[in-house]
């Protein structure tokens, strides 16, 4: 195994966060899987095996299904951190089946795709009274006058959460996925516990009106499911509508101002999308492809592996380098040239396997209508400042995005 220090992969480094595809292309050429002792992982960084790892079953989300801490050989989490894990562990990402299989099949009958057109108007017109608000005042942040409210409106509204409530689900959002990072400071985690009570308790509160007075919204469906093989646990619901919020708008944020910024530094990309709206669809995949919102995701092996004659243990936790894999050339030609036009793209910015995200057509969507209103109502729409990019590497953002019209 190389030394540590030939390794260019530092996620705590800002040139590394402000451009980390240099250093992928380094890693994938130095093999295809390396151990990083920072963080106890194995880091797979082509695209070929973090395909098809995402839809290995000897690799789990949790492995709380199947053994306890001390027989994985890991220290239980303090129990000072109790309502973050509590919150997380009962939602449908980090559960495996038959659990996971029970809430995605209840949840994924608001995301079919007959749902999911349905509500195609609504999110078209409030992308448009966004837009429009943006170029009446000349500009302003793209981050917060666009990307952050229209995906959290649309999700809230499937929730039913009243408007008068939704000023702190953003803020909730943004602290508790601190503790997705890697190795999160102890001021994150202070910060998730708190975010995760918080939104827990506002939850419980939600839950018991919907019982007492159901509307036509997914809280009220969940209450609702008679089918006992369905029925949810009341923190199950609560962790599946925080879930739902934070991978519900979080991705879709990211990519709106990661993809922006990617085409105010790739101006003949802009004039071709300004020219030709009929781009706007597979501008949405390159744009995620491109710079990639969620750039790691991690797994536990549950049983052994082998990649490429390294034996991985039961017990060790592998993070796959989305970021890197969006940018393999032996699948993607040219992949650190933006090309909108781009027709065969793979990425996988969504996952896949068994953790597919279930929001994707709507988070295309959430795309499309955005994009689609600027082109359309901010035809002139230009940089004003050179933003500030979030020290974050596992979800690569944005600290704004200033634009005039």
């Amino acid at each position: 195994m190389a030394a540590l220090d030939d390794l260019a992969f530092d996620p705590w480094d800002p040139a590394f966060v402000a451009d980390p595809y240099p250093a992928y292309a380094e890693l994938r050429e130095q093999g295809r899987v390396r151990y990083f002792e920072p963080t106890n992982q194995w880091l797979v960084a082509h695209h070929a095996d973090v395909s098809a790892l995402l839809r290995d079953r000897r690799l789990g989300r949790t492995y709380l299904h199947r053994f306890t801490h001390e027989e994985f050989g890991r220290t239980p989490p303090p129990p000072e951190h109790e309502p973050f894990h509590t919150l997380n562990d009962h939602g449908m990402l980090d559960l495996e089946p038959p659990d996971h299989t029970r809430i995605r099949r209840l949840v994924s009958k608001a995301f079919t795709p007959r749902t999911v057109e349905r509500l195609k108007p609504y999110v078209e017109g409030l992308a448009g009274d966004l837009v429009s608000a943006l170029a009446e005042a000349g500009g302003g942040d793209l981050l917060t006058d666009v990307a952050e409210p229209l995906p959290v409106a649309v999700i809230a509204e499937m929730l039913g959460i009243p408007e008068a409530d939704r000023a702190p689900l953003r803020p909730w959002s943004a602290d508790i996925c601190g503790m997705y990072e890697l190795n999160p400071s102890g001021d994150a985690a202070q910060r998730a516990v708190r975010a995760s009570a918080e939104f827990s308790e506002y939850l419980r509160g939600l839950i018991a009106e919907r019982r007492r007075n159901p509307g036509d919204d997914l809280v009220s469906g969940l209450i609702a499911a008679h089918d006992e093989d369905d029925r949810l646990t009341e923190q199950e619901m609560i962790s599946t509508c925080v879930l739902l919020l934070n991978a519900g708008h979080e991705a879709t944020v990211n990519s709106t101002v990661n993809g922006w910024w990617a085409l105010f530094r790739n101006p003949d990309q802009l004039a071709a999308l300004r020219a030709d709206h009929s781009l706007v669809p597979s501008a949405v995949e390159e744009l995620m492809r491109y710079d990639t919102p969620l750039q790691l995701f991690e797994r536990w092996v549950l049983d052994e592996i082998e990649i490429d004659g390294q034996v991985i243990p039961r017990g060790a936790e592998i993070a796959m380098l989305f970021g890197s894999a969006n940018h393999d050339p032996a699948v993607f030609t040219d992949p650190s040239r933006l090309d909108l036009t781009r027709a065969d793209n793979p990425h996988i910015s969504f996952s896949a396997g068994l953790h597919y995200c279930i929001g994707a057509p709507l988070a295309r969507i959430e795309l499309a209508a955005s994009m689609t209103a600027l082109l359309e109502k901010a035809p002139a729409l230009r940089l004003a400042a050179e933003p500030e990019r979030k020290p974050n590497f596992v979800i690569r953002g944005l600290e704004g995005l200033a634009v005039e019209v």
